[in-house]
């Protein structure tokens, strides 16, 4: 119980890039939510398991990813990977007597961050 309260004093520029590393990961997401199922252009389809399928599946036809959304998700995942390796490969890491549980503290720590906040802005 105690590791999880204990806190760690990281690194502005690790603060940073990993919470850089959470929103190119959230807009990511939210772009893969957007597009077509499909990068190439695919028609639809619906199994039904009186068709002997297992589970009942169904995809509208998909007109594919333009060359915009396409680049867009290259530059997104290459950011990501980018930023993987700066916080993973970070100094901070070989000075830290728990890296485990203290990577766990930094990829939370953005949701302590916000939580601080509002408790702020409420007056409490």
């Amino acid at each position: 119980m105690a590791d999880k309260q204990k806190t760690y004093d990281f690194p502005q520029d690790l603060r940073e890039a990993q919470l850089e590393l959470h929103q190119v990961r959230s807009a990511l997401a939210d772009l893969y939510k957007r597009l077509p199922w499909s990068v190439e252009p695919q028609p639809g389809w619906t199994h039904t398991k009186e068709n002997g399928h297992f589970y009942e599946t169904e995809r509208p036809e998909s007109p594919g990813w333009t060359d915009e959304e396409q680049s867009e998700v290259a530059a997104l995942r290459a950011r990501q990977l980018e930023l993987s390796e700066r916080v993973v490969t970070h100094a901070f890491w070989s000075s830290c007597d728990d890296p485990p549980a203290a990577r766990s503290a930094l990829k939370h720590l953005h949701d302590q961050d916000d939580e601080a906040a509002e408790r702020q802005a409420l007056g409490e």
